[in-house]
């Protein structure tokens, strides 16, 4: 008998806030589940910023940066005004 199971999702903390994601999202979908304000008509992101743990991840890079499972994403949007 095989203890072994498949995971449906993975786990990731965003902002602190502990996540259930599909396997396989990318730093450009978890930005659109968090912050769907900060996404243009394109679909595209504005005035944020991201770092997957602790490391900056470049906006050229969001669409191939596939989250792991136990990743610590930190969201940053600009806030107009200051």
């Amino acid at each position: 008998m095989s203890t072994h199971r498949t995971s449906t999702t993975i786990g990731v903390k965003v902002n602190g806030v502990d996540r259930s994601l599909e396997p396989g999202a990318t730093v450009t979908d978890v930005v659109a589940a968090v912050l769907p304000a900060a996404v243009d008509d394109a679909g595209r992101p504005r005035g944020v910023a991201v770092a997957v743990d602790e490391h900056v991840v470049p906006r050229p890079q969001w669409d191939s940066t596939i989250l792991d499972d136990g990743a610590v994403v930190e969201i940053v949007s600009a806030t107009p005004g200051g």
